[in-house]
């Protein structure tokens, strides 16, 4: 049912997972997945007339990967998403983020109305830009351990996760999921990083062995230099973006998160202020007993509220 191929957009090799005919919805992942991470929605929007795309982003899986880090900023990651729908001749499309994905869908809306007819975040709310970068409020409260401020030395959060990438895989995907009975608190211990992940205790009932292996293959092969470098550059980020704060998503929006998301405290007052920064806003939804992994974890629920927001604001068919 999917389609996999390779295209050059934006100067870099960019590979793609598809499904379906029809108005292009756009995936994109987070930190640290793929596009395969979407398998459920991929179904989903093929089976209610859509085309769906599922790149595997820059740095990630069979994606390009350049080496320096300032390669990687929102500007990169916003282009490549603009490049790749270019290269495929396509005219306008829906974009859908999780994690890392969603300031990457929430920026290309604000930044390509005309291309990105429509915009869904999940676990990661649209925030203006404040005063000083998000790294630089930690660093103010003094939380060093924080993982954002822990990955941004490079070759240290590397060693520690490419030393075992199938338990790194493993333990991420449960330590952030629903399945734990205490959140992760965020911080990275003494020990490093892949030992301040949990061990599940058995298997992770929404992620087979299949998509592990797949995973761990991915990352294997790839490293985690690419994806960690997307943390690096978040104090570019905000230097860079001046120019955007109070430029407008206006385009129809829509944002999910589950209740069990280890970041709901660090977020929930950007997503409280949807409301008034993004004017696009149609509703947010707040799953009950979902992780972070939220498409994986409860697909049904998310693709329920993904189709009925397309329904509306990018339709399949006229209606």
């Amino acid at each position: 049912m999917f389609q996999e191929y390779t295209v050059e957009a934006n100067g870099i090799r960019q590979h793609v997972t598809e499904a379906g005919e029809g108005p292009v919805v756009l995936l994109c992942h987070g930190f640290p997945e793929l596009g395969a991470s979407w398998r459920h929605q991929l179904r989903a929007l093929a089976s209610a007339g859509y085309r769906a795309i599922a790149p595997d982003m820059r740095g990630y899986g069979q994606t390009g990967a350049p080496v320096g880090v300032d390669d990687y900023t929102i500007f990169h990651l916003t282009g490549d998403m603009v490049a790749l729908l270019g290269a495929l001749n396509i005219s306008e499309a829906a974009i859908v983020g999780h994690d890392w994905g969603a300031p990457v869908a929430w920026t290309a809306a604000q930044l390509r109305p005309d291309l990105f007819k429509a915009v869904l975040g999940m676990s990661v709310p649209f925030a203006r830009r404040g005063s000083i970068s998000s790294l630089a409020k930690f660093r103010r409260a003094k939380l060093d351990q924080f993982y954002q401020l822990y990955f941004q030395t490079p070759g240290v959060a590397e060693q520690e996760l490419e030393a075992d990438a199938d338990a790194t895989i493993r333990r991420m995907m449960w330590t952030l999921s629903a399945g734990p009975s205490e959140l992760w608190n965020g911080m990275i211990g003494e020990a490093g990083a892949l030992a301040s992940f949990q061990e599940p205790e058995g298997e992770i009932p929404w992620l087979g062995d299949e998509e592990l292996a797949r995973y761990g293959a991915a990352f294997r092969a790839a490293g985690f230099a690419g994806p960690l470098n997307w943390y690096r550059n978040i104090d570019r980020n905000w230097e860079l973006t001046a120019a955007l704060d109070g430029l407008p998503i206006a385009r129809p929006a829509w944002f999910i998160i589950g209740d069990r998301d280890p970041i709901l405290p660090f977020v929930k007052p950007a997503i409280d202020a949807l409301p008034q920064t993004v004017a696009g806003l149609r509703g947010t939804t707040v799953l009950p007993g979902v992780g972070h992994w939220l498409q994986q974890e409860a697909n049904d629920a998310v693709n329920a509220v993904m189709l009925d927001f397309l329904a509306q604001a990018f339709p399949a068919s006229p209606t």
